[in-house]
């Protein structure tokens, strides 16, 4: 079984929803992502999103956006965001891993020597925010042949028969993007999520992760008690930009910080 499905699996054992914090790798400098990694999960993360830097990153608000400059200032790659996953896997062999970012840098890395790199550093899963499934049969096989879950995300306008389109290609969960607009944007309509949640999982038995919006322990505590995740970026990767200049410490204490509390909510609710 693999690292994401056991995950979910212990999860719903125990009666608890993953916790899925994102950052950007190398942000605000390379040095503070291992640690970082490390932190989040000590406070409770479940699974880890890991955003590989690009410079147009076309689906994110201005924090993600703010993010991706300060990494790529420090020249941050693709090859580094692996080096770092091999870092953290060399302490850590049971927490996943997934990347997150555009086309892009896989594109010119190739699919094939990605996956076989990803694999071997220890790479659970793959989110390409700006590849369609009209466009990923080619990727899709190589993916799977290194055992990478390629995650697709849906959204508030996504058609059932899209939806279940979408669902098709993909593996270990589902991730729901629960607001229109770039990350970081809007307050959480919790009605609206218990909605589409539950349509989404008539169409699917992967467990579904509700992102954009979560931004306190209030907001984690409401999606952990209609879906199977909460994935928590901007409030991260906002306080990583407002502690940029701080010690490595006191960025991995502040932030994994707000991890904690959430965590508390969650398994409150």
């Amino acid at each position: 079984m693999k690292r994401i499905q056991s995950t979910f699996v212990r999860l719903q054992e125990q009666g608890r929803q993953a916790l899925i914090p994102f950052i950007t790798c190398g942000d605000p400098r390379p040095e503070v992502t291992l640690p970082l990694m490390h932190g989040l999960v000590e406070q409770g993360a479940d699974i880890l999103e890991l955003g590989i830097p690009f410079s147009d990153p076309m689906a994110d608000g201005p924090a993600i956006q703010l993010a991706n400059e300060r990494s790529l200032s420090h020249h941050t790659g693709l090859k580094d965001v692996l080096n770092i996953v091999r870092e953290f896997r060399e302490t850590n062999i049971t927490t996943p891993v997934v990347l997150m970012g555009y086309m892009n840098p896989i594109e010119f890395m190739g699919y094939e020597q990605f996956a076989i790199q990803a694999q071997q550093v220890g790479v659970d899963g793959l989110i390409t925010v700006d590849l369609p499934p009209e466009e990923c049969d080619v990727l899709l096989p190589i993916l799977s042949d290194h055992q990478i879950d390629p995650v697709f995300l849906l959204t508030p306008t996504t058609s059932k028969e899209r939806a279940a389109r979408i669902l098709s290609y993909c593996s270990g969960y589902v991730y729901y993007v629960s607001l229109k607009g770039v990350t970081g944007s809007n307050r959480l309509d919790v009605a609206d999520v218990v909605e589409k949640v539950a349509a989404i999982k008539t169409l699917t038995d992967l467990p579904v992760a509700v992102g954009f919006g979560i931004k306190d322990p209030e907001s984690a505590q409401a999606v952990a008690r209609v879906a199977d995740g909460a994935v928590v970026g901007s409030v991260l990767v906002n306080k990583v930009g407002e502690l940029q200049n701080s010690e490595t410490r006191e960025i991995v204490t502040q932030v994994s910080g707000i991890i904690g509390q959430m965590r508390i909510a969650m398994d409150q609710r």
